[in-house]
């Protein structure tokens, strides 16, 4: 019983964790914040043409939806939008979210700016739709519950060294960082693309992705070799390099370098909004101050004294502990952690067992309870490689005949306009234009409704775009077409100027027009 309670606390009270990690909470919780800003700040810009009330998916009609659930809406459907969901209400959020997330960076009361970027993140997450079906959403929000648990009190803490580090909370934000990885390299082998297995699945994948960058132009017209061995290296990081995370410090040190090397790497090459940052922050815990003390010019030994006094004189005087660790509101607090994080564990590990074992008799209630929060979730990233590059283009006419496209801000279209680099910036509408290309318009109802909202020049939906070329009055007629891209070669890059080469495939969704009272018809070749 004794040793059960020491485990308990051991894991769970944080006046009893790890005092050798000060320096990687501090460096995680900061990136972490940014992380949060990143998110914030391209909301703030899109939030209306997204999910406001005239926007493509309005939050107001997802939730009155959920009406029919009662009580229940506010689990299945978490935010703090049941109170309003009005423009104002969704812009605030957001803002609101910028601003703790600030806080969070410059190290202001961070437990607290924790759970409001939290509650406002998850509140976005919950009504925007396929707007928020990113598995980079889903780690951003695990990551931020977990980070409640492990930062320290108090409105300017510093380093925290009277609140060490809570191991449960580390092990888990480790666990995460882990999953992403490892459950990715199972993926690709399970799915059966032979891509993968004969080790040409980055041949293309430079091109193919949601959104490339000119880095990865280059990197397309390297030689064959080169995308064998980045397919290799890949599938050996993911499966077999991440274990090192359990091993000691100097495996783990080598570790850290390895994927940070290898995260920039993808985050030159493809722009993946912000979860290859998340990803680099969560790999911080791979490091402690032992090594971290090395390299610059704090005192491992200054940082962790007042932790070690603490320590000592805990140690000294049993009475004293035992008056410290059975105080009702202490003991609340570990407890409450000690439920939420066990629950967070065990609803992670089921569904890592059953991909190796799908019989495996766990129950499920729990991990299903846990989904509305996204705060349990299960990663894996480019199982089946895409082997075709789709573009949908909105265009605009008063004629029927003569057709003008409305430019995008961040996705491929312009042939002479080289890829950028921003990330973590996430520009949302772009990104699930490149998922709807891969399917038919009935199952992207997000393109029909941008039809309707360009024929009456909605001041929110333009805003997603680069420009509007009908500023004056509003099209009779829009449609979306659909293009196939490629990379240009190096040959018509020096001669031609242009990135890209594309080819014209079609309709993409049905033609609309704007009749003369106002109503919306559909026209039909």
């Amino acid at each position: 019983m004794q040793a059960t309670k020491r485990s308990f606390h051991y894991l769970f009270d944080s006046s009893q964790g790890s005092t050798d990690h000060f320096i990687a909470r501090w460096l995680f919780l900061r990136s972490l914040g940014l992380v949060y800003f990143s998110a914030f700040f391209s909301l703030v810009y899109q939030v209306r043409g997204l999910i406001g009330a005239r926007g493509i998916l309005p939050a107001a009609e997802y939730m009155q939806a959920a009406q029919g659930l009662g009580a229940l809406r506010f689990w299945y459907v978490p935010t703090v939008l049941w109170f309003s969901s009005s423009n104002h209400m969704i812009v605030a959020l957001c803002w609101t979210g910028l601003a703790a997330s600030l806080a969070l960076v410059a190290n202001l009361w961070p437990r607290a700016m924790l759970v409001i970027c939290f509650c406002c993140f998850l509140s976005f997450v919950s009504v925007a739709q396929e707007f928020s079906g990113y598995q980079s959403d889903g780690m951003l929000l695990e990551a931020g519950v977990l980070s409640i648990f492990l930062a320290p009190s108090g409105i300017f803490p510093g380093w925290g060294r009277e609140r060490p580090v809570m191991r449960a909370a580390m092990f888990l934000l480790l666990w995460e960082w882990f999953r992403i990885y490892f459950q990715s390299g199972v993926i690709k082998l399970e799915s059966g693309d032979p891509t993968w297995r004969n080790l040409t699945a980055t041949y293309e994948y430079y091109q193919n992705g949601p959104l490339p960058t000119w880095i990865g132009w280059y990197l397309q017209h390297l030689p064959h070799w080169f995308h064998i061995a980045t397919a290799a290296l890949t599938l050996a990081m993911e499966l077999a390099l991440v274990w090192l995370a359990v091993l000691p410090r100097r495996w783990k040190t080598f570790c850290f370098f390895i994927v940070t090397f290898w995260q920039i790497g993808v985050i030159a090459t493809a722009n993946y909004a912000f979860l290859k940052y998340l990803v680099l922050a969560l790999a911080f815990f791979l490091l402690d101050d032992t090594f971290l003390c090395r390299r610059n010019s704090l005192s491992h030994d200054g940082l962790n004294a007042p932790a070690s006094r603490i320590d000592n004189a805990a140690h000294s005087n049993d009475e004293n502990e035992t008056s410290a660790r059975t105080r009702p509101l202490s003991l609340f607090r570990t407890a409450i952690a000690a439920v939420v994080l066990v629950w967070i564990f065990y609803a992670t590990l089921v569904p890592l067992v059953h991909m190796f074992w799908r019989g495996a008799p766990l129950p499920l209630k729990l991990v299903v309870a846990l989904e509305p929060f996204r705060v349990a979730n299960q990663y894996g990233l480019f199982a089946v490689m895409t082997p075709h590059r789709y573009e949908i283009e909105f265009q605009g006419s008063n004629d029927g005949k003569q057709w003008e496209a409305y430019p995008f801000r961040y996705k491929p279209q312009d042939l002479s306009e080289r890829p950028r680099v921003y990330a973590p910036y996430q520009p949302r509408f772009d990104w699930n234009l490149w998922f709807a290309s891969l399917c038919l318009w009935q199952q992207n109802l997000i393109v029909p409704r941008t039809e309707e909202l360009l024929l009456e020049n909605d001041r929110d939906a333009l805003e997603l775009f680069a420009g509007n070329p009908f500023w004056n009055a509003p099209p009779h007629f829009v449609r979306a077409v659909l293009w196939q891209y490629w990379f240009s070669t190096p040959e018509q890059k020096d001669t031609e100027g242009v990135w890209w080469r594309r080819q014209f495939l079609g309709a993409y969704a049905p033609t609309l027009a704007r009749l003369p009272d106002g109503h919306i018809q559909v026209i039909t070749d």
